[in-house]
């Protein structure tokens, strides 16, 4: 009967043997392209572009949502689709709010201009990816993740939410809407307009 050996006990005899000549090549290049690869992610983050390092706080949710509902009594123009429709000036923070199942309030950027935009969540996790550009961001209820941003393009953003965050995720999207600069102002929506 052949004796049976746990990790406590080495089995008896020659169970190992040194690697072969192609298996010392294929560990060798293995972890030379690791090193590589671990180099690229502190230098890819400073000279990428890509990972913008941001400012963040922790904010109380209700604070958060408080600010918000203040950004909105300042800054609204108009409405559409039942949500406020908001252009605050160039070089000042914008808010955006994620809640079930919404992006609040839809945002009247100015191309050229810099802005810091300020993420945080009321209920449960979110994530922000702008449409069709590839950014994304993790939206965490607690905490404030402030960016500054300079829109480079006019045009019509989708703000799509992909971390699940419940039955209507599906339905959540925001929008910004980033016109030509030095255009007139945009128009304001009557209460009910289409998205």
């Amino acid at each position: 009967m052949e004796e049976l050996h746990s990790a406590l006990v080495a089995p008896r005899g020659i169970w190992w043997k040194a690697a072969g000549r192609q298996e010392r090549i294929w560990v060798t290049v293995s972890f030379v392209w690791c090193m590589i690869l671990f180099a690229m992610m502190p230098l890819w983050h400073i000279k990428g572009g890509q990972n913008p390092s941001g400012i963040r706080a922790r904010v109380e949710p209700e604070a958060f949502r408080r600010r918000v509902d203040q950004f909105i009594a300042d800054y609204k123009i108009g409405s559409e689709a039942g949500v406020p429709l908001v252009a605050p000036p160039p070089g000042s923070d914008v808010y955006l709010l994620a809640r079930m199942w919404q992006w609040y309030p839809a945002l009247v950027l100015e191309e050229g201009k810099t802005y810091v935009l300020h993420l945080s969540s009321i209920d449960v996790n979110h994530g922000f990816n702008l449409q069709p550009f590839n950014v994304n961001f993790q939206v965490v209820p607690g905490y404030d993740y402030g960016l500054r941003i300079t829109p480079n393009q006019a045009g019509d953003y989708r703000v799509i939410c992909n971390e699940y965050c419940g039955i209507g995720h599906h339905l959540m999207t925001g929008k910004i809407l980033v016109k030509p600069a030095g255009s007139a102002a945009v128009a304001p929506v009557a209460q009910g307009g289409t998205r």
